[in-house]
């Protein structure tokens, strides 16, 4: 990473003891680390650290210096400043003024130079290092001002070369590359597994995918919205309630709302969500669908994706036995079964570990900054159309559900494979992680008795072969319930469908002791099967004899028990119980 990405990576370790003591934006800090840290010397470490320390106690402004701040750049005449930089053009002045943000002055004088070489100045601005000036202002008419910027070095990527970086791209391996991302964002990539992996990194498809909604529920302390408060500086992470103004657009003003001005916007604990408005969840619905909202006279769009982050409260086995996977959203949405079909990717939370010193790198990772720029650039390109490279959908996945595999599929693909080399092996494991993340919703949908949701049997079909691979959701028992290992004699498994088209999936299992040939069937088995058994004991019964067994039938008793699989939950007895627990 270090010879391929020259200058575009930092020791994630010393970013961490720096920024315990430091609150500054993460990639002012990699900045400063990677001109004064970049090696692996110790002692040029520690010297480059002081130095780092030093910098930011003098040059990094905070909000509530302002004043001491122009009071000693006009004290010395000129001082070095690491801040915000913004650039406006005033019509009235016929003039471009920059505006320091921490050092609370919006009429700063700029060369128009800086304005041609960082065109970002003008888009949003960019954190910079910025050698500043006291001068007295000897202009006509119009606006004047003392401070003058001398010079000004940009902190944040000033330009991006998507080229560049898919080249680089091809150098590493898939799996160099996947631990390369995961030590950017802070964790060594040999504490996890790949299920793992990939699900930190569907975190950040919002990031490179527009209009993308995802729903992360789980236990606390997994690092849930790391990727929304540090990650990028296009992303925001909202902590409790909001309005439509502040969200959509504020009517009295005109003015776009969060939607139109970030790429992406995160709940940070969604149970919050039930302190807004009903309008706010209403329009967010309609959004979530098709990326417009109308309010007022007009229909309007924006390009952010929601992402909606909660904790649970209960194992996902309670859940899954009890209600539904959706319980610790709040009642706003919790069954509003319109607002939950929207949700293209619920990343199983709980199947990631609560973080711990050891999960955390020492090695080099990516400036926050060039891949959270990669990313955004990203977002122009489209990948969606690639799955049908090689397969198609099977007969259960619905239009809304073939959207959010192939928006995640492009954004694992954007994550993954930016420089678009991908086999069809490769590809089928996106497809199996998107269909999985997808399909997790829709059993919820399906819990809670919609009979329209009732189809969730997902699948794909390789083109060439016409072979179709179901995926399953681990936690609902779709996958790998039934055993490969040949079956003990007295056991099988059955499927059933009722007249709403649930389906049902068992195994049998028959057990024998002396007595007097007598059916015993365990306490907890519904009617109808209860019913079924009988009449296949009644049957043997009367076979007994043609099949050489009456003497061996009339000395034994047959235990019956079934084993509800789809549910995890045993129909049967209390002794039967015990022994599973």
């Amino acid at each position: 990473a270090a010879s391929v990405f020259a200058g575009k990576v930092v020791r994630k370790d010393l970013v961490r003891k720096v920024k315990v003591g430091a609150n500054v934006p993460i990639f002012v800090l990699e900045y400063l680390l990677g001109k004064y840290c970049a090696t692996n010397d110790p002692a040029a470490i520690d010297a480059g650290l002081k130095v780092v320390n030093n910098t930011l106690s003098s040059n990094f402004v905070r909000p509530d210096e302002a004043n001491k701040a122009q009071s000693m750049v006009k004290d010395k005449g000129k001082h070095t400043l690491i801040d915000k930089v913004q650039v406006r053009y005033v019509s009235d002045d016929d003039k471009h003024w920059a505006e320091l943000k921490n050092f609370g002055h919006k009429f700063v004088h700029i060369p128009e130079h800086y304005l041609r070489q960082y065109d970002r100045l003008l888009m949003g601005g960019i954190w910079a290092q910025i050698d500043i000036r006291h001068q007295y202002d000897e202009g006509g008419s119009g606006k004047r001002s003392p401070f003058w910027i001398e010079s000004l070095k940009p902190i944040q990527l000033a330009t991006f070369d998507l080229d560049e970086y898919r080249a680089c791209r091809g150098q590493f391996t898939t799996d160099e590359w996947i631990d390369l991302l995961i030590r950017t964002i802070g964790l060594e990539p040999y504490q996890f597994d790949r299920r793992q992996k990939i699900h930190y990194l569907v975190r950040l498809i919002p990031l490179t995918e527009s209009n993308y909604n995802l729903v992360e529920l789980g236990p606390r302390e997994t690092g849930k919205s790391f990727g929304y408060q540090e990650f990028s500086p296009y992303t925001i992470l909202l902590t409790g309630g909001t309005t439509v103004a502040n969200l959509f657009v504020n009517l009295s003003t005109g003015r776009l709302g969060l939607v139109g001005n970030w790429d992406a916007i995160a709940f940070d604990e969604v149970a919050d969500l039930q302190k807004m408005p009903k309008e706010v969840v209403t329009i967010l619905k309609t959004y979530c669908e098709s990326g417009t909202f109308a309010r007022g006279k007009d229909t309007l769009s924006g390009m952010a994706s929601i992402s909606m982050f909660g904790n649970t409260n209960q194992p996902v086995d309670v859940m899954v036995r009890s209600s539904h996977l959706f319980m610790p959203m709040p009642d706003v949405i919790r069954e509003d079964m319109a607002f939950l079909d929207r949700i293209h990717f619920y990343i199983p939370g709980w199947e990631l570990p609560k973080m711990k010193l050891g999960f955390f790198t020492d090695h080099y990772g990516f400036v926050i900054d060039y891949l959270a720029e990669a990313l955004r650039e990203l977002r122009k390109h489209n990948f969606t159309e690639l799955f049908d490279r090689f397969f198609t959908f099977g007969s259960h996945l619905k239009s809304r559900d073939v959207k959010a595999v192939r928006k995640t599929v492009s954004g694992l693909v954007k994550l993954i494979y930016p420089h678009g080399e991908i086999s069809k092996d490769e590809l089928a494991g996106l497809v199996q992680i998107a269909m999985e993340g997808r399909r997790r919703v829709k059993e919820q949908l399906k819990k809670m008795g919609a009979f329209e949701y009732h189809q969730t049997s997902f699948s794909f079909i390789d083109t060439e072969t016409m072979e179709e691979q179901f995926v399953g959701v681990p936690e609902q028992g779709g996958r790998d319930m039934i055993a490969v290992d040949p079956l003990a004699p007295g056991s099988l498994y059955t499927a059933s469908v009722d007249s709403q088209g649930k389906v049902g999936l068992y195994r049998l299992e028959v057990g024998c002791s002396p007595g007097t040939g007598k059916l015993k069937i365990a306490g907890g088995v519904e009617a109808s099967m209860k019913e079924s058994l009988q009449r296949a004991f009644a049957y043997l019964q009367g076979q007994k004899v043609k099949m050489g067994i009456g003497q061996q039938f009339d000395t034994t008793d047959f235990h019956v028990e079934a084993i509800d699989l789809l549910s995890s939950i045993f129909r049967a007895g209390t002794q039967a119980q015990r022994s599973v627990r």
